[in-house]
């Protein structure tokens, strides 16, 4: 037995009623549902559509697909780090790393020159975080007209454009200030130069470089991206 395009519609509309908002994973799931339901009907001809979807939906057990979207989202999470990573890298290896390195000796003179250099610190990060979290929105706020103007939401896409796991990393700087509190000598004003850098360089991946190559990182994990989109 062979769905109809109809039957098709209905397990879209059947995987967003169960929490499943992204094209990517309602695809997937309706692709699974569909080849399950299929094998279902084609043993036992009386079997109805709606019986054999509802059988194959409580093999997802309580939760429905939760688990399921759960363990996508993590898997795309662990994608998108890594291309941050990646990236970041880069920032260390000829001819980036000059600039990195000329960047963190000009901080670091900067705070070496100046008597209360932990409290200029602090006020540096907090302005960096500032404007992370400032970028956060404005991509989030793009995010989502973007979702309406095409109708579909994308997981990777979502990440890329602001619902990134990345934002944990702002609450790090206060944290290592606080160990940090009490020392104002060379190694950790040049550990704080090396942050504040390094803070600057992520901000600028994820809202510059990654969304400038948002498509191509689409296309390669989704196949169907160009097709739909």
């Amino acid at each position: 037995m062979k769905l109809s395009a109809d039957q098709i519609q209905k397990l879209y509309t059947f995987t967003q009623q169960h929490y499943v908002e992204y094209y990517d994973l309602q695809t997937e799931l309706v692709d699974h549902l569909a080849n399950s339901i299929e094998e279902q009907c084609t043993e036992n001809p009386k079997r109805t559509f709606e019986e054999a979807l509802q059988m194959e939906f409580k093999k997802f057990g309580i939760f429905g697909f939760m688990d399921v979207v759960e363990q996508r989202q993590k898997a795309m999470n662990k994608k998108y780090n890594k291309l941050v990573w990646q990236h970041f890298k880069a920032f260390f290896r000829l001819p980036q790393i000059i600039g990195t390195l000329v960047s963190i000796f000009l901080v670091f003179q900067l705070l070496k020159s100046i008597t209360i250099s932990h409290e200029v610190a602090e006020i540096l990060t907090f302005m960096i975080l500032i404007s992370f979290w400032v970028g956060l929105i404005r991509m989030n706020s793009k995010r989502k007209k973007t979702a309406k103007i095409e109708g579909k939401k994308w997981l990777l896409k979502d990440i890329i454009y602001g619902y990134s796991s990345m934002a944990g990393m702002s609450y790090l700087p206060f944290q290592l200030f606080l160990q940090f509190e009490n020392h104002s000598n060379l190694i950790m004003l040049f550990f704080m130069s090396f942050f504040m850098v390094s803070m600057v360089i992520i901000e600028y991946i994820i809202f510059f470089i990654i969304p400038s190559k948002a498509t191509e990182y689409l296309k390669q994990t989704y196949p169907e991206y160009d097709l739909v989109s």
